[in-house]
């Protein structure tokens, strides 16, 4: 009998010990251990989302990491709340991918997980209160107020009341005192109720019922009966005019759209009484958020040049023996043709394909192209869309919806568990690394990382490569191909370099444009070609000035000049959205000559107005794009011909297609060179290079205008000649002279305070700490950030060397980690910011 009983017990021991570690949204080193309610037991798995309680109150959504059988040894485990799914949301890959980003960008897990996991599916928690049950005011030996009384009063009514909700009744602004002294008095009681953000889109439709869906008859004396109900009769013929059942009987089962009565301006309430009748009955489905695309169509037959075909077998044959491949095609070359008949092969093969472009300008104008072959295979995923659309198309991927998926550098976050061809598009673009918040993260090296745990192949495309990335095609790491013509051979533009010295010198210049670019947008105009103006800063002005002392108005938060907006007539700062109104008169001296100096995308937009009145001139930049089809309303008039000068940021400097654009002008090449950066020549070659690819996409030979000060500068001679190659030669020379990437690991460690001493002190000792770690390495710093203050935090930095060729890396980050833990949790330091930045350039 001892040993039954004995038994049962060890049994019912084993079936209780059971626990997960759950990754919580939250920047802690380590997933956090939970125990599994018996009750769970059979509904949980690795990937499950779970309801768990952290700390005292705060309840949140966390991803199930691990299940074992071992209990925390410095805590007692709480038990999980509840199983939010029946499948897993999260794969065993993509952990895998985050436990790796997390490592290699000196990040907490919980960060990537928050970064990874769209708002909807993770669960909000909300403070609620009723009423103590065991609570009788007549028995209380605590007097209650009259606001106190009023709450309970409305608990006696309704279950529950939120914070806000009392608030409202009370209207005050703040009610925590009250609720505090409530709870103390033992009459209420505190909850958190948790709702889960994402709620699928339910539409309303309308449909027959089945005797007049079924019966023509009984159809026919409907309108007998309705002859003298006009507006009843009117919604019926409504109906059958978009619904016609006499000819398909099946189109009635899915009904119609109740709002297209409303938008017919037709009778709701003759549609109720219909409905109250028994004529029409109401419905409700779930529908999708997005767009639905057209049904793809069978493989258009693109006539491949033969460089084309050339360079798809390549790309095979070198996919064979390499797990990447850098596709390096001049603009204009057809490496869209490519990537399409890559796409369609790697589907036909029953894999996945990520294709990710570096904005969403890009997505809003290659989606058109793709959605014509792939249709509703295709998902897009960008940060314009809602949270309710990020899950739609996150569950698309879990489904199979999508097999492939064209998005921005968060896509690399979606449940894909069989990428068989991951293509990064321009993959040199700065817009693939994340700044802030962590991780930090870069989508280029990430997505290749991605793709080496799918075992999948990756294809990088670009007019002009990352350094990195032809360092590693010239070092054999990866495969090499190369499209040096024009599709249909179409001409390369037609550099010319206009001295804005030379203009001013010779009264020229008129509002900031030479006269060579003048008299190119001129004739263009003339011909009913269009044009394009780069400029990489928006507003006004880059800042305002008195012409009598030189003041600039600095904003009250960064240490930057605020920027001149002339649309609102009003100073914004770039960094915290600070603003402020063009003051009349200097702080300083009082003078009223406050003028705006410098270039930004406003100001040539205006002065393009002056200059040539007859042409329709449009400005892209992010301050005309912020809703949601913003680029792609831009672009369609563009394309359409509705707009003859468009004036832009980078955003205009790639992807896009135009055959009418034979002029672009460069307004400002020296700022983009001059930029303090060791990339800045990297950077301005692939600029100007991009936005000068978009003219003279067809049978036209473009023009391109780049005004300089500094006409003689090399840079602007390989540019002009398309030398990459000898560019690359010199700029590499220089990197290996100074210790620069690819032949050295960059890391940038930031602290930040609203007070100077501690953030610089910090600085210092975090510094010092990291000078001792034996491994071969430079170290710079610390000094005062580039820009010195952000959000009223003073910034230090420090940049770490690391040698490249050796295990520096791997020892610095996991001796970075001891000593990050040391500092931050000394009391000095419990307010200092620290941030880790890998690659940050």
């Amino acid at each position: 009998m001892d040993t039954l009983f004995g038994d049962l017990f060890q049994a019912t021991e084993q079936q209780e010990a059971n626990f997960a570690d759950i990754i919580l949204p939250v920047p802690i080193p380590k997933m956090f251990t939970y125990r599994i309610p018996n009750a769970l037991l059979e509904s949980i798995g690795i990937g499950y989302r779970v309801i768990v309680q952290f700390g005292k109150k705060k309840i949140l959504t966390g991803i199930v990491g691990k299940v074992h059988q071992k209990p925390p040894a410095a805590y007692e485990a709480k038990p999980i709340l509840d199983v939010l799914d029946s499948h897993a949301t999260v794969n065993p890959l993509q952990i895998r991918f985050w436990s790796w980003m997390a490592y290699y960008y000196c990040c907490h897990i919980g960060e990537v997980m928050n970064a990874a996991l769209p708002s909807g599916l993770k669960l909000s928690s909300e403070s609620k209160i009723q009423l103590n049950p065991n609570f009788d005011p007549e028995l209380s030996e605590y007097p209650l107020d009259d606001r106190e009384l009023i709450i309970l009063k409305a608990l006696e009514s309704q279950e529950e009341l939120s914070y806000e909700d009392c608030e409202v009744l009370l209207g005050v602004k703040s009610i925590h005192q009250i609720i505090k002294s409530l709870v103390i008095k033992e009459a209420i009681l505190v909850f958190e109720q948790v709702k889960e953000k994402y709620t699928p889109k339910v539409e309303a439709r309308i449909r027959l019922t089945q005797p007049f869906a079924t019966d023509k008859a009984a159809l026919e004396q409907l309108f007998v009966d309705l002859s003298s109900k006009p507006k009843q009769e009117e919604v019926v013929l409504k109906y059958l005019q978009e619904i016609p059942v006499y000819k398909d009987l099946s189109l009635n089962s899915k009904g119609l759209e109740k709002k297209v009565f409303t938008e017919a301006n037709l009778s709701m309430s003759s549609l109720k009484t219909l409905i109250k009748n028994g004529v029409f009955e109401e419905f409700k489905i779930i529908v999708s958020r997005l767009e639905e695309l057209e049904d793809g169509k069978e493989m258009p037959s693109i006539e491949l040049s033969a460089e084309q075909t050339m360079a798809i077998n390549s790309i095979k044959e070198q996919f064979e023996e390499k797990d990447t491949v850098l596709l390096h095609g001049i603009t204009g070359s057809g490496k869209t043709e490519i990537y399409i008949q890559l796409i369609q092969e790697a589907l036909d093969g029953g894999s996945q394909v990520l294709f990710l472009l570096p904005e969403i300008a890009l997505t809003t104008h290659i989606v058109g192209r793709l959605s014509k072959v792939f249709g509703n295979k295709m998902g897009v995923f960008h940060s314009k869309y809602s949270d309710n659309e990020r899950v739609e198309v996150w569950n698309g991927v879990l489904s199979g919806r999508f097999p492939l998926v064209v998005g921005v550098r968060s896509s690399i976050f979606l449940p894909f568990d069989s990428l068989g061809l991951v293509i990064i598009d321009e993959e040199h673009e700065a817009s693939y690394k994340q700044y802030d918040p962590a991780p930090r993260f870069q989508a280029r090296d990430s997505g290749i990382m991605l793709a080496w745990l799918h075992q999948a192949k990756v294809l990088l495309g670009s007019a002009t490569p990352s350094f990195e990335s032809y360092y590693n095609a010239r070092m054999k790491k990866y495969g090499y191909v190369a499209l040096n013509h024009r599709y249909g051979d179409a001409q390369l533009p037609e550099f010319q370099l206009a001295d804005v010295l030379v203009d001013k010198k010779k009264n020229l210049l008129k509002l900031d444009f030479t006269r060579l670019l003048r008299e190119s947008i001129q004739e263009a105009l003339n011909k009913q070609e269009q044009v394009l103006i780069f400029q990489n800063r928006r507003g006004y002005a880059p800042y305002v000035s008195c012409d009598d002392c030189g003041w600039t108005p600095m904003c009250e938060h960064c240490d930057v000049n605020l920027t001149y907006h002339q649309f609102g007539d009003e100073l914004k700062c770039h960094y915290c959205g600070f603003k402020e109104k063009v003051p009349t008169t200097c702080d300083a001296c009082g003078s009223n000559k406050i003028i705006a100096v410098g270039l930004g995308t406003e100001r040539i937009e205006e002065s393009l107005g002056l200059l040539f009145p007859e042409a329709r001139v449009v400005r892209m930049d992010l301050d005309t794009t912020r809703s949601k089809y913003g680029y792609q309303r831009i672009l369609e008039e563009f394309g359409g011909g509705n707009v003859d000068i468009l004036v832009g940021t980078q955003m205009i400097t790639k992807g896009l297609d135009f055959d009418r654009v034979t002029v672009v002008g460069i307004m400002d090449a020296d700022r983009i060179l001059n930029f303090p950066d060791f990339r800045s020549g990297e950077r301005a070659f692939q600029q100007i290079t991009q936005v000068a690819g978009r003219a003279g996409r067809r049978n036209q030979i473009g023009k391109v205008i780049v005004q300089s000060r500094r006409t003689d500068a090399p840079i602007f001679q390989w540019i002009a000649s398309g030398d990459y190659g000898q560019f690359y030669l010199q700029e590499m020379a220089e990197r290996q002279k100074y210790f620069y990437p690819p032949f050295v690991k960059l890391i940038k460690i930031s602290t930040r305070h609203k007070d100077y001493k501690a953030a610089e002190r910090a600085a210092r000792i975090l510094h010092n700490l990291l000078n001792d770690i034996q491994v071969k390495k430079i170290m710079l710093g610390p000094e005062k950030g580039l820009v010195g203050k952000i959000k009223n935090q003073y910034i230090f930095e420090s940049l770490v060397k690391l040698d490249k060729a050796s295990t520096a890396l791997g020892k610095f980050k996991d001796e970075l980690a001891i000593i990050l833990n040391e500092v931050q949790s000394q009391k000095d330091f419990k307010g200092v910011r620290i941030i880790v930045d890998v690659d940050p350039y």
